[in-house]
């Protein structure tokens, strides 16, 4: 069965749209000298609606939140805005749409805020996403994801399973969904954002594979 990485609706939606690039991750242990290695290099994207608070995406990008709604299906009507938005707890979704998957092209750790700042042209998030989303400390790590994602050619709408609520970042679809469909942005394009990632990365942190 295909592999699906949770992550927020408004994420999922940008990613598939070309308009962010990469995902940030909570600071994780690992033993000296050793690679941080993620358990799949490969995976859908399944949206997720939990506590999606609306100052949280730049505002430029607030158009978005209403549009991250189409990736879930309600049985009993979509959620009003303002509590998507709030970061209260909303009701689930009876089903969600897999839009995209992504190729991880890139890992690195950060520790500098202003390198977290440099990337905010790759992502839709605020500035503070990082400390107040992922809870994360200044003197410790952050995990930066480069991902290449694609559109597969129809959305797939699959039903949302108790255990796809777990905090658990991995979610096992029960369905078959190959991985094929058009990258979101050119060949030229991604390789040209790539480079301005590892540059900022690399004044920063250090990759942690490549």
């Amino acid at each position: 069965m295909p592999i699906a990485f949770k992550e927020w609706a408004v994420t999922v939606r940008a990613l598939a749209e070309g308009e962010q690039l990469i995902t940030l991750r909570k600071p994780v242990i690992r033993q000296p000298g050793k690679p941080i290695r993620l358990a799949h290099e490969r995976f859908f994207l399944y949206p997720t609606f939990d506590h999606e608070t609306g100052d949280l995406v730049r505002e430029s990008h607030q158009p978005e939140l209403r549009r991250a709604l189409e990736e879930g299906v309600w049985s009993d009507g979509e959620p009003m805005l303002g509590a998507f938005t709030s970061g209260a707890p909303v009701q689930q979704p009876d089903r969600v749409r897999i839009r995209a998957w992504a190729q991880v092209a890139g890992q690195f750790t950060v520790t500098d805020p202003r390198c977290v700042d440099a990337l905010s042209p790759f992502c839709v998030w605020t500035s503070d996403y990082a400390e107040r989303r992922l809870g994360w400390r200044r003197h410790q790590p952050l995990h930066v994801l480069l991902l290449r994602t694609h559109r597969i050619p129809r959305p797939v709408t699959v039903r949302v399973r108790d255990e796809y609520n777990a905090s658990h970042p991995w979610v096992e679809l029960q369905r078959d969904l190959p991985f094929e469909g058009t990258p979101v942005l050119s060949d030229a394009e991604f390789e040209r954002a790539s480079e301005e990632i590892r540059a900022i990365t690399s004044e920063a942190g250090q990759p942690v594979l490549a």
